[in-house]
């Protein structure tokens, strides 16, 4: 199969496209194609690039660092950074927090380079934040090689601020990295249809870029299959098979890198465990959860401004908008029919919505129109309306990422929506208190891998089931906690209002057995909130009881 050095509709791209790079004889740097003369940085180019552009990296990088330790880290984010410590040598936490687990190692490697002065929340946290705007930075580049410099500063803008973003980029998690590297990707593939027959290079730059967000995180996978639908469905991009066969193979050989270190690292069963663990797991979230959590965070705004873009340059409608639209559903369908879901599953399709937004409000800074019978250029009053819509627009993504970096804490949590409030304060209490020797039992894995990264003591949890195809591999049953407790194997429980929000029986399970063996309450976290909705009495959301067995 063979395709042409560009489309045809890259010359009715329409307002704002970026046209500048494509010549009659081929893209700048490939053979027969012109050089490109070198300019220097003028005073307008400073004014309309340079100072927008900065302007909205330091705004993206200010949403994600103000307050980055107000709350202590999740379950998830202790798990990464203890695993990140582990890597980087630190003895306290390679007992409790082993390398492999469930996900590759790209992004702990790349947290660990950080930690080899110590462990802290802020350089972990930071390390995340510094790749969501980066994140920010190549959807600027995305935007202006598919829709010209307008679209690309509005959808830098609207992803710097949109909360889903925000949120995510703010904890150490996987899918930030990962959706740097997509989004690294799906740039890459851009070039590659722009550069016709010489675009090979680009292509493999993409199959490695996807390659390195699988080892980020492997659900990152999904994207292929909205890239081969794309080249499968669309009439005027077609790939070569060499080309193909090249970057699959190259994709095949990054992917590789983890299951190799895997087996070379004597922990071949791994991988196999944890699949096998995703594949019978029991669904934690029913089929809509997306379309009713992922909506309000993306921004109504901004889904709003990429359908009306859609609809509205309907006729302009080609390649670009294909390959974008297959980016977003690949991931969506998925983990929709998928029974595991999990808040930032669907980060990597926020950067092609910024986009397709992006050149929604791009195109209206290109807009003239009639007056009478004169004909009245009026780009500028196009322009500064185009302004005023793109500022409405991110006024509604600015205020509510404000309000959930600020948010006050609640008894019940999200998993991946943030810190998890009350935990760090805990673990400390454990970490100065209990002795070295001494076990807990916490009625959820969760509390537990927080209380474990901060107070350095093993922490076990009662919910964790003991088929093994219902439970996450790293985590141990507790098959008989009353004999457990009558033996002395556990000297502390822990209650804690997010387990018994989530799983009512487990809440109440710790309950009895606080009752049952005589515990005393000797901890009680100082964040407070109301128990319901119909009892505004404040509850703490974690206290730690110490039992005895008479």
């Amino acid at each position: 199969m063979s395709r042409p050095p560009y489309s045809a509709e890259d010359a009715t791209a329409g307002p704002g496209a970026d046209t500048s790079t494509r010549t009659a004889t081929g893209p700048p740097g490939t053979t027969g194609a012109p050089a490109r003369p070198h300019r220097r940085p003028t005073a307008e180019w400073v004014l309309l690039t340079a100072l927008p552009l900065t302007a909205v990296l330091a705004l993206a990088a200010f949403l994600r660092f103000w307050q980055l330790t107000r709350i202590g880290f999740n379950s998830d984010e202790a798990v990464y950074t203890g695993t990140a410590a582990s890597l980087a040598g630190d003895p306290a936490m390679q007992p409790v927090f082993p390398v492999f687990r469930a996900h590759p190692v790209l992004f702990t490697g790349f947290v660990s380079l950080f930690l080899r002065g110590g462990t802290d929340e802020f350089t972990a946290r930071a390390v995340a934040a510094g790749v969501g705007v980066v994140t920010v930075a190549v959807t600027y580049l995305l935007a202006r090689r598919l829709y010209g410099h307008a679209a690309g500063l509005a959808a830098a803008l609207l992803l710097a601020i949109m909360p889903y973003h925000v949120v995510v980029t703010r904890q150490v998690l996987l899918d930030g990295l990962m959706t740097l590297f997509a989004t690294l990707a799906l740039y890459c593939v851009v070039r590659y249809v722009q550069a016709g027959r010489d675009g090979l290079p680009w292509l493999l730059a993409a199959a490695g870029s996807l390659g390195a967000a699988a080892l980020s995180k492997e659900t990152a996978l999904v994207l292929v299959c909205g890239l081969y639908v794309f080249f499968v469905l669309s009439r005027s991009v077609r790939m070569r098979w060499r080309d193909a066969v090249l970057a699959t193979g190259l994709l095949a050989l990054v992917v590789a890198a983890f299951p190799l270190a895997t087996w070379v690292a004597g922990h071949r069963g791994t991988g196999q465990n944890y699949l096998q663990w995703q594949l019978f797991r029991r669904a934690n979230h029913p089929m809509g959860f997306y379309a009713v959590t992922v909506p309000q965070v993306i921004g109504w705004a901004v889904l709003a401004a990429a359908v009306v873009g859609l609809v509205w340059l309907r006729r302009r409608n080609g390649w670009r908008e294909g390959l974008l639209l297959c980016w977003i559903a690949a991931p969506v369908l998925f983990f929709t029919l998928w029974p595991v879901k999990g808040f930032p599953y669907l980060l990597p399709i926020a950067p092609p919505l910024a986009v397709l937004a992006g050149r929604t409000l791009g195109a209206l800074a290109g807009l003239r129109m009639r007056t009478g019978r004169l004909r009245v250029p009026t780009r500028r009053l196009a322009a500064a309306g185009a302004v005023l819509v793109a500022l409405a627009v991110a006024l509604s993504l600015a205020l509510p990422s404000a309000a959930r970096i600020t948010a006050a804490p609640k008894g019940s949590f999200l998993a991946g929506s943030g810190g998890l409030p009350g935990g760090r304060e805990a673990g400390q209490w454990v970490r100065e208190h209990v002795p070295g020797g001494a076990r807990l039992l916490a009625a959820g894995p969760s509390v537990a891998n927080v209380l474990q990264f901060y107070g350095g003591r093993p922490v076990s949890a009662l919910s964790v089931s003991v088929n093994r195809l219902y439970r996450n591999p790293s985590y141990m049953p507790v098959p008989n906690p009353d004999r457990s407790l009558r033996d002395g194997e556990f000297q502390y429980l822990v209650w804690d209002s997010y387990t018994a929000h989530r799983a009512p029986f487990y809440g109440a399970k710790i309950r009895q057995l606080v009752d049952k063996y005589h515990g005393a309450a000797v901890y009680s976290s100082a964040v407070r909130v109301p128990a319901s909705s119909t009892d505004p009495t404040p509850t703490p959301v974690i206290v730690i009881y110490k039992v005895r067995v008479s």
